[in-house]
């Protein structure tokens, strides 16, 4: 139904933010709100739930980390508010990486994940996810190309590689390591 929504962020709070579209305001839950700032435009790339007893909006900043959540929640026992502190916790290289690597120790760190449902998210997703992982990778060679332009080294620009969200744009990408290759 919704693809995403943009407008004024007017609340953030532990679980949600409420972004403010034409008048209304729409209340977003999202595992990382604090990447939404109070008071700026933002867009936020939304999941509509309708059930028989709850309907609601999950936000992201991505597109990619729309797709990582609801391949996530096609999970036999798995729903979206177990999805959620994966995402909030985990990076989605990180989630790809252990599930095609059928790392069950990384996926049981996450809240409620046990060795049955880690068992079934390897199962159900190993082979699956590697396209939105490409998807990111592709975002981080653009940000290595922009970083390696400015004359920046290599070896300095893998070391902080890590250390920058690969959810933001690539402007905010590019920003926010150059932040770190200051320091």
């Amino acid at each position: 139904m919704f693809d995403y929504i943009k407008g004024t962020v007017s609340k953030t709070l532990a679980n949600y933010v409420v972004i403010d579209c034409c008048g209304v305001g729409y209340k977003i839950y999202t595992p990382n709100p604090y990447k939404f700032k109070e008071g700026t435009q933002d867009i936020a790339y939304v999941y509509h739930l309708i059930r028989e007893d709850e309907e609601a909006l999950y936000g992201f900043k991505s597109e990619e980390e729309r797709e990582v959540f609801l391949r996530l929640i096609s999970v036999k026992g798995l729903g979206p508010k177990m999805a959620m502190p994966i995402l909030a916790t985990g990076s989605i290289n990180g989630i790809v990486d252990a599930i095609d690597r059928e790392n069950i120790l990384y996926l049981k760190k996450f809240p409620k994940i046990g060795e049955k449902l880690a068992r079934q998210i390897i199962l159900d997703l190993k082979g699956k996810l590697s396209s939105v992982e490409n998807d990111t990778t592709s975002t981080n060679d653009e940000l290595v190309l922009a970083l390696e332009s400015l004359g920046y080294k290599s070896a300095d620009i893998k070391g902080i590689l890590p250390k920058v969200d690969n959810t933001l744009s690539i402007e905010m990408q590019i920003k926010s390591a150059l932040k770190l290759l200051l320091k």
